[in-house]
């Protein structure tokens, strides 16, 4: 156990015959009892402030753990956003390829269709020429019939256009 200021003071020394002076040794003694206690409180208020150095450094530790705990967390956050990204994003391709195809799909099935209309209604203008080029020859024919001449030729009397009429507004009444 260290010794205290009051185990210096309370210290007396046996005398001997041609002893150091008295006054001397009590003066010296005073002077380290002055500087023990200086030392001593001087200890004494470095342990408080170690000790509090050590407690605001614990707190310190505290919040250093926390916040390394705190950058894994948010790494780990962060790579999971990258991978939801990553894989939203492959959904969203594969989803717009699947569209793509169906759309470039339906054009051609829709091109197809144009083009066998187009086929259909090629037959049909050729049908409808010929015919349409039929019925001209044909009324090309009629015009350059002798029959013609023949009904210019041909007279009706009054009698016949009378009874011809009466005929024509008994049949529209």
């Amino acid at each position: 156990m260290p010794l205290t200021p009051l185990d210096i003071h309370n210290k007396e020394f046996n005398k001997g015959f041609r002893g150091y002076d008295e006054d001397e040794v009590n003066e010296f003694l005073d002077q380290v009892i002055k500087d023990y206690e200086i030392i001593i409180r001087e200890k004494k208020e470095l342990e408080e402030k170690m000790s509090e150095l050590n407690s605001r450094l614990g707190h310190f530790t505290n919040i250093e753990e926390t916040l390394n705990k705190s950058i894994v967390i948010a790494q780990e956050a962060g790579e999971e956003v990258r991978r939801n990204a990553l894989k939203e994003a492959k959904l969203i391709v594969k989803e717009a390829e699947k569209n793509a195809d169906r759309i470039i799909n339906e054009s051609l099935s829709k091109a197809r269709k144009i083009a066998l209309e187009i086929e259909e209604l090629k037959k049909q203008s050729k049908v409808f020429r010929t015919r349409f080029k039929m019925l001209i020859e044909a009324q090309l024919d009629m015009l350059t019939t002798d029959d013609w001449d023949h009904l210019l030729e041909y007279e009706l009397d009054s009698t016949e256009l009378k009874s011809a009429a009466r005929e024509e507004e008994d049949s529209l009444a």
